[in-house]
């Protein structure tokens, strides 16, 4: 079977960072509140109306409600692309709004730029949000696993099928981001690719590698082994991959 990964060694176009790619256009936070399943939950986050102050947990006027799973320094911050709603839209017949599954963060690509989607951004990867000294550095450690309170917020009666279930499948769920420089974030703000260590490590290749269904080479898996700041979940995912073909 083909392994399903171009060569990591491909050379890539030379680019020169920073690079602004993007513009903030929604800044979110919520509050942990009652939630399905007699459970509290976070993922109902408002747009934000004044800038707010980011440090290593994230922004300040955000919660988590279940840290087992969610937060922390190595999920401080999420965001997804405006795509997936389209998707979902799409395939199940609804009309969600930008911002329902929990996001942090939604922006728009300036002209001439692919937006930011798991096919275009990389483990590795830092994003400058603002300029100045009060600018916000992120940095992109894991995709976001969806789970069932995707169904949940979606609501039982929008479709029979599982929404959470297809959303893993397509690996459309966003990604997490490491806090690198704190600061203050608003909407309206240019954001900047200011570092691309791994130009191979695309959060689609990285979806696409975790389920995969056969043995994977060394040539494949060990690079991503490698990278130095994707969290130990997913590395652990992978050496499984790899530890099938030894």
């Amino acid at each position: 079977m083909t392994e399903p990964l171009v060569n990591p060694n491909l050379d890539t176009l030379a680019v020169e960072y920073p690079l602004q790619i993007a513009t903030l256009v929604c800044v979110r936070a919520g509050k942990a509140m009652p939630f399905t399943r007699e459970q509290l939950s976070a993922i109902n986050k408002a747009p934000v109306k004044e800038p707010v102050a980011v440090n290593y947990l994230g922004l300040l006027t955000d919660e988590q409600a279940d840290r087992r799973h969610h937060g922390g320094h190595l999920k401080a911050v999420h965001q997804m692309s405006t795509a997936t709603y389209d998707m979902l839209n799409s395939e199940f017949k609804l009309k969600l709004d930008i911002g329902l599954l929990g996001e942090n963060l939604t922006t728009k690509a300036v002209a001439g730029i692919e937006e930011m989607t798991e096919a275009t951004v990389c483990i590795g990867d830092i994003y400058q949000y603002g300029d100045g000294k009060d600018c916000v550095q992120l940095r992109v450690v894991q995709p976001r696993r969806p789970c069932y309170k995707i169904n949940d917020q979606i609501g039982l009666n929008a479709t029979k099928r599982n929404i959470a279930s297809w959303v893993t499948k397509q690996g459309i769920s966003g990604w997490y981001f490491q806090v690198v420089k704190d600061g203050i974030i608003d909407s309206g703000m240019p954001v900047y690719l200011i570092q691309r260590p791994y130009a191979f490590a695309t959060l689609k290749q990285l979806w696409t590698l975790t389920n995969h269904k056969q043995p994977l080479s060394k040539d494949l898996i060990e690079p991503w082994l490698a990278i130095e700041c994707l969290e130990d979940s997913w590395k652990k995912a992978l050496a499984k991959k790899l530890s099938l073909s030894n």
